[in-house]
C-alpha cells in the first residue's frame, strides 16, 4: 500500500520487517538467493578488470584488512565495499527494478558482504532483504533529478538498514543510521556516462560505505536528526517534496529483475527484439535498422558509436548491434575482441532510432526494430523481456550466467559449488564459506 511520507515511515518498515519471520516467506528468501548469486557473479567478472585489479591492490596496500573479493587480497571493511561495488556494477549486468529506476541491490549486498564477517547465509539474507526493502522504497520516493545519476542517493538509506541488521542494532538504531546518511547524501551526476568515464562505477560504493558510517555512528550513540531529515534532503538536494511512500506489508524484493544482457535494462529491448531476428538473417547482408523505442530509453541511452564500455552499456545502438552480430551482450562485449569488431561497427552505424509516441504516452516499455535485408523489411515486437518480473530467469539461466561470469575468477568447478550453495545450500552455515 502506499501512503504519504511521515517521520513514522521508515521505523514502521523497519517494525513489519523486525516482526516478519523471513522462514515464512520462501519466495522472498528465494528470491534473495537469486539476487546474492548474481550479484556475486557480477562482482567477480567485474573485479578483472585492469583497473579494479590495480585498485584493489593499492588499497590493500594503504588500507589493509581481512575481507575478500574472490581471490582478492585483503582489505578493509570500507575498502571491500567500495570494490565489491564497483566490481558488481562494472559490466551493467547487475540486478534492478523497474519501480526504483535503478538497483537497490547491489549496494546494498556490498555492504553486507563488507561487515559479514562470522554471520551466517541466513543472516546475511535478512540483512539484505531488509536493506533492500528500504532501499526500493526510497528510490520511489525520492525521485532524482535530470542530469543526476541514481547510484549515489537513495541506495545509502538501504544501506544503512543493512548496516544496522549486519551489526544487530535495535530498529531505532536503524532508523537514526537512515538519518544520518540522509543529512549528507552526495550529488552524483549522469555526465560520467555521457562522456565515458568509469568514475560512474564508484558511486554504489559510496553508498555502501555511507550506510556503514551511519550504522556505527548509531551503534556508538552519535545521534541524528528526526527522519524529517528524508524530507529536507528531498526538498534541499532534490527540489521537490518526498513521493507517495510504500508502507509494511508488501516486499519490494519480489519485483526485482534479472538482467540476460549486460547493458543498462533500456538497451535490453531492442537486443531482444534483435534476438528474434537473428535467426532469419545473416548480419552481412543487412542493409538499414530502424529502433522504435520509448522516450526514456533514447534520452539515457543515446549513445552513438561509444568509444568506451561504459558509454556502450547505455547505448541502444550497440546493444542492438551487439545482439544481431554475437547473439548476447555480456561482460565479454565490452573486451576489445568483440568491442573493437568491425561487423559490430558497421552494423551499429546503420540503426536508426526513434520514439515510439504511443509507448511513451502510455508511459510502457517495449520496442519495435525494423531491419531491411536484400531489399525486404523484417519487423519484431518486444513487450516483455526476459528477466522481468513476470517473465524470470530460471534457477538453470541464473546458475548458467553466474558460471560463466565467476569461472575466470574461482574457476569453473568452484564455480558450480558456489552457484549450488547460494541457490539451495544450508542457510546456517558461515556466509564467506560459501565463496571459497
Amino acid at each position: 500500500m502506499s501512503d504519504s511520507f511521515g517521520i513514522h515511515s521508515v521505523p514502521d518498515v523497519l517494525a513489519w520487517l523486525s516482526s516478519t519471520p523471513l522462514t515464512q516467506e520462501a519466495a522472498v528468501v528465494a528470491q534473495a538467493r537469486r539476487i546474492v548469486l548474481d550479484t556475486v557473479g557480477c562482482a567477480y567478472a567485474g573485479s578483472r578488470a585492469d583497473s579494479l585489479v590495480s585498485l584493489q591492490d593499492a588499497c590493500a596496500r594503504v588500507d589493509p584488512g581481512h575481507v575478500r573479493l574472490g581471490n582478492g587480497p585483503g582489505l578493509s571493511v570500507g575498502a571491500a565495499a567500495q570494490l565489491f561495488a564497483y566490481a558488481a556494477c562494472w559490466d551493467e549486468a547487475c540486478e534492478g527494478h523497474a519501480g526504483a529506476h535503478g538497483r537497490p541491490g547491489v549496494a546494498t549486498l556490498a555492504t553486507v558482504h563488507a561487515l559479514a564477517g562470522a554471520l551466517t547465509y541466513r543472516e546475511v539474507l535478512a540483512a539484505f532483504i531488509h536493506g533492500y526493502e528500504v532501499s526500493a522504497r526510497m528510490a520511489r520516493a525520492l525521485r532524482i533529478k535530470p542530469g543526476m545519476h541514481v547510484d549515489g542517493n537513495w541506495p545509502a538509506f538501504g544501506c544503512a538498514v543493512a548496516a544496522s541488521r549486519a551489526l544487530g542494532l535495535t530498529d531505532k538504531q536503524a532508523a537514526s543510521a537512515v538519518s544520518f546518511a540522509a543529512c549528507q547524501v552526495p550529488m552524483s551526476l549522469y555526465l560520467p556516462v555521457r562522456q565515458g568515464s568509469t568514475a560512474r562505477n564508484a558511486y554504489l560504493g559510496h553508498a555502501a560505505v555511507l550506510g556503514i558510517q551511519g550504522a556505527l555512528a548509531a551503534q556508538a550513540g552519535i545521534d541524528a536528526p528526526t527522519l524529517e531529515s528524508v524530507s529536507e534532503y528531498a526538498r534541499v538536494g532534490l527540489g521537490k517534496e518526498v513521493g507517495p511512500w510504500v508502507g509494511p506489508g508488501r516486499f519490494e524484493i519480489l519485483e526485482a529483475y534479472l538482467k540476460p544482457f549486460a547493458a543498462v535494462r533500456h538497451v535490453h529491448y531492442g537486443a531482444a527484439a534483435a534476438l528474434a531476428l537473428r535467426e532469419r538473417i545473416g548480419t552481412a547482408r543487412i542493409e538499414q535498422i530502424r529502433l522504435s523505442v520509448y522516450e526514456e530509453a533514447t534520452v539515457y541511452c543515446a549513445n552513438r558509436a561509444p568509444a568506451t564500455a561504459i558509454q556502450a552499456q547505455f547505448s541502444l545502438t550497440f546493444g542492438l548491434a551487439a545482439a544481431l552480430r554475437f547473439g548476447s551482450i555480456d561482460h565479454e562485449t565490452y573486451r576489445p575482441a568483440q568491442f573493437n569488431d568491425p561487423e559490430l561497427r558497421r552494423l551499429e552505424s546503420l540503426v536508426e532510432v526513434a520514439v515510439d509516441p504511443d509507448l511513451t504516452a502510455r508511459q510502457t516499455r517495449g520496442a519495435t526494430l525494423r531491419v531491411l535485408v536484400n531489399g525486404q523489411w523484417l519487423e519484431a515486437t518486444v513487450a516483455t523481456i526476459l528477466g522481468d518480473a513476470a517473465l524470470p530467469l530460471t534457477d538453470a539461466q541464473v546458475i548458467e550466467k553466474f558460471i560463466s561470469y565467476a569461472q575466470g575468477t574461482v574457476g569453473v568447478d568452484a564455480a558450480h559449488r558456489i552457484a549450488n550453495d547460494l541457490l539451495y545450500g544450508d542457510l546456517d552455515v558461515p556466509y564467506t564459506g560459501l565463496l571459497v
